[in-house]
């Protein structure tokens, strides 16, 4: 089984540890000319983004070619999933690939503009994080099916998340505005964590470029609490507990 996944805070990593094979990040495989991914199983996790999944995942899912069997897609989510599900279905259909299973684990959400993290982080005894897991990975073992289907009204309200929420929030350009406090000490764990090579870090001080993948990476890894957003809820960060700093910077780097 081989399973790619994208994490910028640790969930889905921490997942992909949990259903076991071969993890491949897909910051990685991105940077190859050419991505073959075949085995009897194949997976992909990420987290929800605005609705639909990650921009470069969507990117990923263009290039890649997949063999399998038995294709499966994981969300992470905390507030709500929207129409993420109906995305994976409508970009296997277009690649003639079949989707096997697709299921979600709610966890902590670290849209730092939405929610206050400290809150956030209490909530995971609620959530039963270990609980949802183990069901997926039994799913997964006995190879358990899962259909998606898109009417006209799942395509309706895709339009419309896209239009509210995606076109809004999902921008190349956010971390221009990111903030950079007197903190900063130059470490350049920022640039190593940000999956987008986004990042530029000198003698002089911290650069963002135009490709900004929206993960909030650079934010929540930071060792100084030194970058921050004009409308975070609080300065708050979070990294799942059971991933370490190297773990995000060998995904991502």
């Amino acid at each position: 089984m081989i399973v790619c996944y994208f994490t910028a805070t640790g969930n889905c990593l921490y997942i992909a540890r949990r259903i076991g094979g071969t993890l491949l990040p897909i910051p990685q495989l991105l940077r190859q000319d050419r991505i073959e991914v075949c085995d009897d199983a194949v997976g992909i996790i990420a987290p929800v983004y605005a609705g639909e999944m990650p921009m470069m995942v969507r990117d990923f899912f263009g290039k890649v070619n997949i063999k399998t069997n038995y294709f499966f897609f994981l969300y992470t989510y905390g507030m709500a999933c929207g129409e993420a599900f109906a995305h994976v279905k409508q970009l296997c259909d277009e690649k003639g690939l079949k989707l096997s299973y697709i299921n979600s684990v709610q966890m902590v959400d670290n849209y730092l503009p939405g929610f206050e993290m400290q809150k956030q982080i209490d909530t995971l005894p609620k959530k039963d994080v270990e609980g949802q897991i183990a069901r997926i990975i039994r799913d997964i073992e006995v190879r358990a099916e899962a259909s998606v289907k898109i009417t006209p009204a799942v395509k309706a309200k895709m339009a419309m998340l896209r239009k509210m929420l995606a076109n809004r929030i999902l921008r190349r350009d956010t971390a221009k505005s990111y903030i950079v406090n007197d903190q900063c000490i130059r470490c350049g764990i920022c640039a190593k964590v940000c999956p987008a090579n986004n990042i530029t870090v000198t003698d002089n001080g911290i650069s963002f470029a135009d490709r900004c993948e929206v993960c909030y990476a650079c934010l929540h890894n930071c060792p100084q609490n030194a970058i921050h957003m004009h409308e975070e809820q609080s300065t708050i960060r979070f990294r799942n507990e059971h991933i370490s700093l190297n773990d995000i910077i060998a995904a991502n780097e």
